[in-house]
C-alpha cells in the first residue's frame, strides 16, 4: 500500500501538533536546561578551543605604523563664539552724538 505525500504529511503534523499539545511544556523545560551548560560551555572558551584544534594559528609579530604629516600645519580654527556680533547695532552703541 503506498500512501500519499499529503496524506503522510499530514499525519506526521497531526502527531507532532499533539506531542506538542500534550508535552509542549516538558519539551521547553527540558531544552532549557540542556541550553544553560551549553551556553556556559560556550561563552568560557569551550567552542573556540575546539575550533582552534584543528587549524594552528599563524604568529604574527606586531606592527607599529606612524603617519608622519607631510607640508604644511593646518590653520588653527577661529574661536568659537556662541553669540556672534550682530549686524544691526543697538541705539546705545551710536559713535555720532548730534
Amino acid at each position: 500500500m503506498i500512501i500519499k505525500e499529503v496524506e503522510f504529511t499530514s499525519r506526521l503534523f497531526d502527531f507532532l501538533t499533539g506531542i506538542v499539545r500534550d508535552y509542549g511544556l516538558y519539551i521547553f523545560i527540558g531544552l532549557v536546561y540542556l541550553l544553560i551548560p551549553f551556553l556556559a560551555w560556550v561563552l568560557s572558551g569551550g567552542l573556540r578551543r575546539t575550533l582552534l584544534k584543528a587549524k594552528p594559528v599563524p604568529e604574527v609579530s606586531p606592527t607599529i605604523v606612524v603617519q608622519i604629516p607631510i607640508g604644511r600645519p593646518a590653520p588653527t580654527p577661529e574661536p568659537f563664539s556662541a553669540f556672534p556680533p550682530s549686524s544691526n547695532p543697538s541705539p546705545g552703541d551710536n559713535d555720532n552724538n548730534h
